[in-house]
């Protein structure tokens, strides 16, 4: 351990790890570089949003029954949302990342080894790269900007560091590619992790994590629509992003002063099963509805997501449909191999069998979401079934998630949020997350293709043919109608 005194303000800065080469004075924001025996003022860095992460300086954990404690943080924030990477050291006097993104955790560590790896413009989330000879899938690509940290780090970072990383995974196992100082990346290794799992101590507790979110150091600011001025129901610190009820304005709250990202237009409110701000106990934990966004197919189905929050669990969803709801996780354990349009995937050892894929729009979003939704965000869908248990995966350019689903009683809905759930007392979802019309879409293609296989008939007789092919299609067409009415019955 070292201690030298900030050039700033004159506290003391403390260096625990060997390896740390900068620390953020607690009192002043200073950054101070440790060269030899001497210390450098860097500037000041941005403070840290305070957001719901029960991590904080301080916290104390095991991993493979090795002892670490958090030394420091860097928050980094990308075009969809934001992400805490915290600084660990090891009794051993080893260090470790612990990626801290809605709830979601994985520990890595610089892997020493020399690898064939594609460059960062050609990956594509979804696919599947050879990594260290075992296949690895591609679940997000990304460019961030630092925008505040604490405590010590092993490099120099601050306002205008940017990262360029990828995210790998496969199982449980998570490898993180940085090419931020160039075409060659520096490698990260590790998994998925709980903070159960950890067996964390010094935790923040839900009181103090409730006062201190959304709050920057000495400053605190109550959100209003900075478009229209109604007033934005949302949790401060973990969604920075917001979506204006009244006037569809898109908000960005993740800094002292709201600002809006886009202007909206004013739509006709939709009316919610679920109120914003609604909270239920579930499991022994605290979950508050955060946003809702409606989405719908090419056939036009549409369907409501609602976005749910506890301190403890992160982020789910609860999904409202023509056939009832369902309630879905983000998994941290994906299928150990997957290429899209894969017949089966296997997870925590039960194979799903492939259903069908589609796109799916937002057509409607109001609420604080801790990604940025936009009326018009298109992701790719590919659904997979075992018994009534469903698994989802949605990509766009940029990520992949995996996601389970199973059915929920609207009983139960009523029995966890009491009067703020307006819903029809219906049944769970047994049949389908999402109500999709899977024969009529078959039926479709293959019309088309009957089409355009009799392309040269039609058009060199068509007043002699066309009525054939019309009654072809009727043949074709009507029975999958029948088949998919029958199967929502």
């Amino acid at each position: 351990m070292q201690i030298v005194s900030c050039p700033s303000c004159g506290a003391e800065v403390t260096f625990r790890s060997h390896a740390s080469v900068m620390a953020v004075c607690e009192y002043c924001s200073t950054r101070v570089l440790k060269d030899a025996d001497s210390v450098k003022d860097l500037g000041k860095m941005s403070s840290v949003l305070e957001d719901y992460s029960p991590i904080q300086i301080g916290t104390a954990g095991v991993l493979g029954g090795r002892p670490f404690t958090v030394v420091g943080r860097i928050q980094l924030r990308y075009a969809a949302g934001m992400w805490n990477e915290w600084y660990l050291l090891f009794d051993d006097g080893k260090t470790s990342w612990l990626g801290d993104s809605s709830g979601l955790y994985t520990i890595t560590a610089e892997y020493q080894g020399n690898v064939q790896l594609p460059a960062f413009e050609a990956l594509v989330p979804g696919q599947s790269y050879p990594i260290n000879g075992s296949p690895y899938i591609a679940a997000e690509i990304r460019t961030a900007d630092c925008i505040g940290g604490q405590g010590e780090l092993p490099f120099k970072v601050g306002d205008g560091y940017q990262a360029r990383v990828a995210d790998f995974r496969r199982g449980t196992e998570f490898i993180t590619l940085d090419y931020s100082d160039g075409p060659q990346p520096v490698i990260y290794t590790g998994l998925s992790v709980t903070l159960d799992s950890l067996q964390c101590q010094l935790l923040r507790d839900d009181d103090t994590i409730q006062r201190a979110a959304g709050r920057y150091r000495g400053k605190l600011s109550a959100l209003d629509c900075p478009a229209c001025g109604s007033p934005i129901k949302y949790l401060p610190g973990v969604t920075a992003n917001l979506v204006c009820p009244s006037c569809a304005t898109q908000i960005d709250a993740a800094s002292p002063k709201a600002e809006v990202i886009a202007a909206g237009e004013r739509v006709a409110a939709v009316p919610l099963a679920l109120e914003l701000g609604a909270t239920a106990k579930i499991n022994n934990q605290e979950f508050t509805i955060m946003g809702m966004m409606r989405r719908s197919d090419e056939e036009g189905t549409e369907w409501n997501e609602y976005l749910m929050y506890g301190p403890r669990s992160g982020f789910s969803w609860l999904v409202e449909t023509d056939d009832g709801w369902s309630g879905a996780n983000v998994l941290s354990a994906w299928p150990m191999q997957y290429q899209p349009g894969a017949p089966t995937v296997t997870v925590d050892k039960v194979q799903f069998s492939r259903l069908y894929d589609y796109e799916a729009a937002v057509t409607y979003a109001v609420g604080a979401f801790n990604w940025r939704v936009s009326v018009g965000d298109v992701t790719q869908v590919e659904e997979f079934q075992a018994g009534q248990l469903r698994l989802a995966s949605e990509a766009t350019q940029q990520e992949l998630t995996w996601s389970r689903s199973s059915p929920v009683s609207a009983d139960q809905l009523k029995a966890w949020f009491g009067d703020a759930f307006k819903g029809r007392a219906k049944g769970p979802s047994n049949s389908q997350p999402f109500a999709h019309n899977s024969h009529r879409k078959t039926a479709k293609y293959i019309i088309w293709f009957m089409l355009a296989v009799n392309a040269v008939p039609l058009l060199a007789n068509f007043s002699g043919t066309w009525y054939l092919s019309a009654i072809g299609a009727l043949a074709i067409y009507l029975p999958a109608i029948f088949l998919d009415n029958n199967d929502q019955t």
